[in-house]
């Protein structure tokens, strides 16, 4: 921060010389406006360097022929800001007119001429048009190994540029190819606390969090951060990045005070120096919003998202990925509270960008796809969810290798499908699955392996097979006591375990988790949420087993009454709500 402060000093120095001593469209005084640009442009003051540049840009326009260099310098740096301030349209717009003169004034394999490919490629990466992204890093890299050394801090940037590209395109392996080739060249030629060092990291942790290896990136991520806390000022955006990236790992992790403290750093920073409609302000937004869920507070979480998409809305083309991406977390809120059609409206809307945008066998189609069957199974229409499952397990089998953290969820729904169709031998083969692959993947006592082992225990409930079931239950409940969890995880584990004693005849065992539980979603969700209906029911069949008729009946009704309001009229959960009532009625 001191150097750019203190080079901002002096080139504010000589620009006052420069103005008292030469004509107010003089070259020199265009390279002044110029450095003063810059130097706001690295210190992360988009607005100010934006003033600057088009000043010099003004002179320029004067001064110099329409075909000059340094005529597309200067398109070139309006252009750079543009993209910064999220304006992609007007970024694109002199950006090309920067190519086009470099195109007529320069040889082809000229070294300015990849840097406009290069920014081109940049572009269209933050339109979310990663094919065309990745054919413009591609033109800078051809022109770069014919210029330049081997270790030409360059030929690392746009190695780090192709690694990107793939990243977003759902090729993994090939981005960590591309990104470890950057840092080799990095590491050689620059010092040790170069920011362009802290990319390299940061891009290497970005790879190992999407390959499932969470404590991997975790270490990568907070070397990037170490050096851009030295090297940048303090409200710089790429601090906020940096915050959070290392969030959303702690999120993955189960972690989510933790995360929530990063989240918020970066939000703060980017509400000081970002516009109201910049895309990455909407990041921050989607970000806290998914850590709201996580904790279970859905309402919170909804506020949030809705936040990000307004902005997305504002600053994004109509098929970007990002905007996608905030449909799909709107649905998910939508899907927790219950309102499932709601839901369905929001995960199809983010899966007709997601089919334009992504390539066939992208991760996020696979997500895409899980959200809709999961609707489905909410929905109770299980042939459906089933089919659309199997779409997402086919693409996430081709992406990612057989023990990936991701390829855990397709297994868990498959569980729960089954579960739901009563088959429990393919059912408990499939959560059995999911288990394995948390177990390797995910750090011992995460939230998710907590899940795993109550959903086995449920299962083995159904089966009849009471002990097992309790020994899952309890390894679920060991660590959901234990760590800072979604305390509605929590609730399902108490409503299986007080099930599980129902089943038992252990009543009084039962009555008391089925309160836990109870006490947990009455507190959480809203009144009419279907997850409070399956309580109720339980309480029902309770209440029906010890005779106390009378409260049997009122908690079948509000079950009932729940479902009718929130679940198809042929949901198999409302039919068997329907059966218990003619019980309890035929014995009042």
């Amino acid at each position: 921060m001191g150097a750019y402060s203190k080079a901002l000093e002096f080139y504010e120095k000589a620009h006052k010389i420069l103005e008292k001593a030469l004509p107010p469209n003089h070259p020199h005084l265009a390279a002044s406006y110029n450095n003063i640009g810059a130097v706001c442009k690295d210190m992360g003051n988009y607005s100010k360097a934006l003033e600057f540049y088009e000043k010099a840009h003004q002179i320029k326009e004067k001064a110099l022929p329409p075909n000059h260099p340094d005529l597309a310098m200067s398109y070139n740096n309006v252009g750079a800001v543009y993209t910064n301030l999220g304006a992609y349209s007007k970024a694109l717009e002199f950006l090309k007119k920067a190519h086009k003169i470099k195109e007529k004034a320069l040889p082809p394999n000229h070294p300015d001429l990849a840097m406009s490919h290069n920014n081109i490629g940049a572009l269209y990466q933050d339109m979310g048009d990663y094919s065309k992204a990745l054919e413009f890093y591609e033109k800078a890299h051809q022109i770069k190994e014919k210029a330049l050394p081997s270790n030409h801090p360059d030929l690392a940037i746009s190695y780090n540029n192709i690694g990107l590209a793939y990243n977003n395109m759902g090729d993994y392996s090939k981005a960590c190819e591309f990104y470890e080739k950057s840092h080799k060249i990095k590491e050689k030629a620059l010092p040790s606390n170069h920011s362009s060092l802290a990319t390299s990291y940061n891009n290497i942790g970005l790879a190992y969090y999407n390959t499932g290896d969470y404590a991997k990136a975790l270490e990568f991520y907070e070397k990037s951060h170490k050096i851009f806390k030295k090297a940048l000022p303090p409200n710089h955006p790429h601090l906020a990045t940096s915050y959070s990236n290392i969030s959303e790992v702690y999120r993955k992790m189960g972690d989510y005070s933790k995360a929530c403290e990063f989240f918020a750093k970066a939000l703060k920073i980017r509400e000081k120096a970002l516009p109201p409609n910049h895309p990455s302000l909407a990041t921050s937004y989607n970000n806290i919003g998914a850590v709201y869920n996580n904790l279970g507070a859905y309402s919170k979480a909804l506020e949030f998202y809705e936040k990000a998409h307004q902005v997305f809305e504002k600053a994004l083309p109509p098929n970007h990925p990002h905007l996608a991406a905030s449909y799909n977390n709107i649905g998910a809120v939508c899907n927790d509270m219950g309102d499932y059609s709601k839901a369905l409206e929001f995960y199809e809307k983010a899966h007709q960008i997601k089919e334009k945008a992504l390539p066939p066998n992208h991760p996020d189609l696979a997500l895409s796809y899980n959200n809709i069957s999961s609707v489905y199974y909410d929905m109770g229409d299980y042939s459906k969810a089933l089919a659309a499952l199997k779409r997402s397990h086919k693409i996430f089998q081709v992406t990612f290798p057989p023990n990936h953290v991701n390829l855990a969820l397709p297994y868990n729904w498959y569980g729960k499908i089954y579960r739901s169709m009563k088959d429990y031998s393919k059912s408990l083969e499939n959560f059995e699955r999911c288990l394995s692959i948390d177990l390797k993947a995910l750090p011992e006592g995460h939230p998710e392996q907590a899940i795993d082992y109550s959903n086995i225990g449920d299962v083995h409930r159904l089966m009849g097979n009471y002990e097992k079931a309790l020994t899952f239950h309890r390894k679920a409940l060991s660590i959901q006591e234990n760590v800072k969890c979604n305390p509605l995880e929590c609730a399902t584990t108490y409503v299986n375990l007080g099930e599980t004693y129902r089943e038992m005849k252990d009543y009084s065992t039962t009555f008391t988790y089925y309160q836990k539980g109870l006490e947990i979603r009455e507190k959480k969700l809203p009144k009419d949420h279907p997850d409070l209906a399956v309580v109720y029911h339980n309480m029902a069949k309770l209440y029906l087993a010890t005779r106390q008729y009378s409260m049997a009946m009122k908690n079948i009704q509000q079950a009932i009454e729940i479902a009718q309001q929130k679940l198809p009229s042929t949901h198999p959960r409302l039919l068997e709500y329907k059966e218990t009532f003619e019980k309890i009625r035929k014995e009042m």
